[in-house]
């Protein structure tokens, strides 16, 4: 039944009894009747209004008062509605909870912008690309933080299409990509993205053609240079044409070694199916030192140290490539009258494989970048003895593929010692 109603009723009711009493006692006693009973409405309601600002000062769910008559209605109205309001900020709450997780969950940095580029809101990962403090920095100006010219036209151009690449020095170096997204009339979104890996990769890329297209051009101007000599002069004696043919033939044979090497990395790269087997690495390193001593050709001494007969569990065509790329290695960087020594080992419970020379050595600064590809020391030696400077990226990729590790210990004028660690699952026997 409506309010208004009831109270009609309510109080017409009260008027017919002060009118009976009236009738039977006299009109004073109804109309002190009429008095009494609004005055005593009149206290009721205000005693009850009072308990309403009262709980509107702390309105809680669990606190709303309690009455009778028209004022619990009242209340259980209020309770009603409290009670739904406050799931509704439940939800809410959880709802923005499980907005902002994700937010922290993304890999991308994540800033809300207010119309005046001023930060509301960043993400974990936006303060570790960005050097932001989500305390501090809150309301500042992100061009005031992040202090990139280029950043600060990208915000002015107001040309948001595409990506913006950051150059980072702070707090480590980086490189970034950031994207403006606006997302209604005053809020804008500032999307993040470290690519430091991917530019590398592509700078890797980049350097790989170059020192292809680099390590390709000498022997094919050489040949080509021999060729038009021959052209140009049909009547050559046989001794210069056949000086000539050699060394066409010498370069071509480098271009072959190249490419063989680039197809070989090229194999190992795209993550090819390892055919594993048995590996007998004491008959393998008989096989090494033979073929060490006839790429030495007695100008060094090719010895076997320390071997014992356990066998590895691998591929022994990989294996077989990757040992004799240091091998060969070491006969290249040993003068002549050096000395070479081949290792197999149990260290620690793991197999160890070592080449051990008494050559030129290595400096410090050198052995963190071997295995990079084309990385030579010295340039002009590894061309002249033949290398290719693709073996030890192919030796890494080899032993990566059988979970190996390697360690170059290396003094310069004193030799190098290159050691390959395999895991213990590898080991197949063992004395």
């Amino acid at each position: 039944m409506m309010l208004w109603l009831r109270s009609l009723i309510y109080y017409l009711s009260v008027a017919l009894i002060a009118l009976f009493i009236g009738a039977v006692a006299g009109t004073e006693w109804g109309l002190v009747f009429a008095l009494v009973v609004v005055a005593c409405s009149a206290l009721f309601h205000l005693y009850n209004l009072g308990r309403l600002y009262r709980w509107m000062q702390d309105p809680h769910v669990d606190r709303v008062p309690a009455s009778f008559l028209l004022w619990q209605d009242l209340f259980d109205k209020l309770y009603d509605q409290v009670r739904l309001q406050k799931k509704q900020q439940e939800r809410l709450a959880a709802t923005l909870e499980r907005f902002t997780s994700a937010g922290e969950a993304l890999p991308d940095g994540v800033l809300i912008l207010d119309e005046h580029d001023r930060i509301e809101w960043c993400n974990q990962a936006a303060t570790q690309h960005l050097g932001i403090d989500r305390v501090a920095d809150v309301w500042q100006v992100i061009t005031n933080i992040i202090r990139q010219p280029g950043l600060r036209d990208y915000l002015r151009s107001q040309d948001f299409a595409h990506p913006l690449m950051l150059r980072l020095t702070r707090p480590v170096d980086q490189v970034l990509t950031v994207q403006m997204v606006p997302f209604d009339s005053t809020r804008k979104l500032l999307l993040s993205r470290d690519i430091t890996q991917l530019d590398r990769i592509q700078t890797v890329h980049r350097d790989f053609i170059a020192n292809v297209s680099h390590e390709l051009r000498t022997p094919l101007t050489v040949v080509g240079g021999f060729i038009e000599t021959m052209l140009d002069m049909p009547d050559v004696d046989a001794a210069t044409r056949n000086k000539h043919l050699e060394l066409m033939y010498d370069q071509t044979q480098r271009m072959q070694r190249l490419v063989d090497d680039l197809l070989t990395l090229s194999r190992l790269e795209n993550g090819m199916q390892m055919k594993e087997e048995e590996v007998d690495v004491p008959q393998l390193m008989r096989l090494l030192a033979v073929e060490a001593e006839g790429l030495s050709q007695g100008r060094h001494t090719v010895a076997i140290g320390s071997i014992v007969p356990a066998r590895l569990i691998g591929n022994h065509d990989e294996l077989h490539s990757a040992f004799g790329n240091l091998v060969s290695n070491a006969i290249r960087y040993t003068p002549n009258g050096g000395t070479i020594t081949l290792h197999w080992r149990i260290e620690s419970g793991q197999p160890v494989f070592a080449v051990q020379d008494t050559g030129i050595g290595i400096a410090p600064e050198h052995v963190p970048r071997l295995t990079e590809r084309f990385y030579r020391v010295d340039r002009g030696r590894s061309r002249a003895t033949g290398g290719t400077g693709l073996g030890l990226a192919i030796v890494k990729h080899i032993l990566q593929r059988h979970q190996a590790q390697m360690a170059i210990q290396s003094r310069l004028g004193q030799g190098s010692e290159f050691a390959v660690r395999f895991p213990m699952q590898r080991l197949l026997a063992e004395v």
